[in-house]
């Protein structure tokens, strides 16, 4: 079932590029169909896992490198737990949303949804994958479609942002690979599972398990991405087609959260307790900081990036506390965050497609002419802000529930950054949409295309639908959550 779900979108990448060049225009037919089939998919698998078993479920596995003595043997190893599953969930969803809002894609559109249909596959392999190098592989291929589609079909410099996103992503992997090898050569065996009941006990590595963490942590850390490794991350949002930058924001940045609590954590709870302090600083720093950048954005694009290193900071933050509480929330806010911010570069490339502009002081009064461009902004700024019975304020409150005990003043600090995050959301609807209607702009039209309304409201079904009812995710995510945090305790 998940090979399945892990190649359709291969199968759906290769089948677009054989169609014929006077038959280009059905590739994004193409493309949904496949996207469709998988989400459907990503549904049934989070539907069918069950919360009441521990473990790994629907688990596909065989040698996939035999390295008999070396203790190099790598398999093909793909499994779901109550951490995966409702990530498997978002990569389905938003990977439906990007083929949505990529409908009028008219440059090479073969090459493009192919690349997409790629992107896909990787992002699904890393959540997948129970093997070390298994998990590097498909943390490297997903480097290649985005560097594509930025570079290819992005503006401004897509080149320069996609080379810069692509060197910070590869510096924090050469790190992590010698990690991954430093832990798997010594343990003999990469499997994720074997090395995490492992943990705690004494391993014969050439260096010492802390500087292990810190090379690994070095990977998760840049895609997350926390202060100071955040730069590449406004510019390859700015310059990325708006499918790109729902895919960058919804899932590629959770491929840092996810690795640090599926490896670093259970593998090395020793590492992780003793250097929680510094976590939880990082994590205010970015929170805080990343909050004062993005209040001094007037590209309306760029500042839902720059709002990306603030809320990802509550992540890290979440996971410094060690605690079941404090994971869970860290696991809620990924996939929150995913939902909310891939909504908001939804419409914000929406708006873009009818204005040819992002900059804030250009606009006004929009409200007037996109009552539901604006009705559908509003609502994913105020989700992200933390607004009760919306699923970002779930997220939040969980993290600071979790951590308040354990990082008390990192704890408090991370607060302030929701007070800021109100000013710079409602500073940002207030100057686009309110108003009295600008003149410029009498000929814009709203959304009115089905494209539209079905990628926004899928986004804000799972918005309200975790807002008003958090055991939708919770019961999972806990299952998941729960024995990272019972290790990592067990062991100190």
């Amino acid at each position: 079932m998940l090979t399945v779900f892990l190649l359709l979108p291969l199968v759906g990448a290769l089948t677009v590029l054989t169609l014929p060049r006077d038959n280009e225009g059905n590739a994004r037919w193409v493309a949904l169909f496949y996207s469709v089939l998988t989400f459907i998919m990503s549904v049934a698998i989070f539907i069918r896992f069950d919360p009441d078993n521990p473990g790994y479920q629907f688990v596909d596995r065989f040698e996939w490198i035999q390295g008999g003595d070396t203790g190099f043997t790598v398999q093909y190893a793909l499994g779901v737990d109550g951490l995966s599953a409702p990530l498997v969930l978002l990569t389905g969803l938003l990977s439906l949303a990007a083929v949505l809002v990529s409908w009028n894609i008219d440059l090479r559109p073969k090459q493009y949804f192919a690349w997409l249909l790629v992107l896909e596959t990787a992002v699904a392999g890393v959540f997948l994958s129970l093997d070390l190098i298994q998990f590097f592989f498909f943390w490297e291929l997903e480097l290649l479609p985005m560097y594509m589609l930025i570079s290819i079909w992005g503006s401004g410099r897509p080149r320069y942002s996609a080379m810069k996103f692509l060197l910070f992503t590869m510096g924090g992997s050469a790190f992590m690979l010698v990690g991954f090898l430093v832990l798997g050569l010594s343990a003999g065996t990469f499997d994720i599972a074997v090395l995490a009941t492992e943990a705690g006990r004494p391993l014969d590595a050439v260096i010492p398990l802390s500087v292990v963490f810190w090379l690994v942590m070095a990977a998760f850390l840049v895609k997350l991405p926390v202060i100071p490794v955040h730069t590449w991350l406004p510019d390859a949002h700015t310059d990325a087609p708006t499918a790109v930058s729902v895919m960058l924001a919804g899932v590629l940045l959770k491929m840092g959260g996810y690795g640090i609590l599926r490896i670093a954590l259970p593998i090395m709870p020793d590492q992780a307790r003793d250097f929680g302090v510094v976590l939880a600083i990082i994590a205010a720093a970015s929170v805080i900081w990343g909050a004062i950048l993005t209040l001094q954005q007037r590209d309306l694009k760029r500042l839902v990036a720059y709002s990306s290193v603030s809320h990802m900071g509550y992540v890290l933050l979440g996971v410094s506390a060690l605690g079941a509480v404090g994971l869970s929330g860290a696991a809620l806010q990924m996939f929150t965050h995913g939902t909310i911010t891939g909504l908001l570069f939804i419409v914000v490339g929406l708006i873009y497609d009818r204005t040819h502009t992002r900059q804030i002081s250009d606009m006004s009064g929009l409200l007037h002419r996109m009552p539901v461009l604006g009705v559908v902004m509003i609502i994913a700024g105020l989700a992200s802000l933390g607004l009760p019975a919306l699923s970002g304020f779930v997220a939040e409150f969980t993290v600071f529930a979790g951590t308040i005990q354990a990082h008390p003043a990192a704890t408090i600090i991370a607060v302030f950054g929701v007070v800021l995050a109100a000013g710079y959301i409602l500073w940002a609807v207030q100057r686009v949409f309110t108003g009295p209607p600008d003149e410029r702009w009498t000929g814009l039209t709203d959304a009115r295309e089905w494209w539209e309304y079905t990628a926004m409201a899928s986004m804000l079904i799972f918005i309200v639908g975790v807002g008003v009812y958090p055991r939708l995710l919770t019961d999972v995510i806990e299952s998941g959550v729960e024995p990272i945090a019972l290790l990592v305790q067990a062991v100190a």
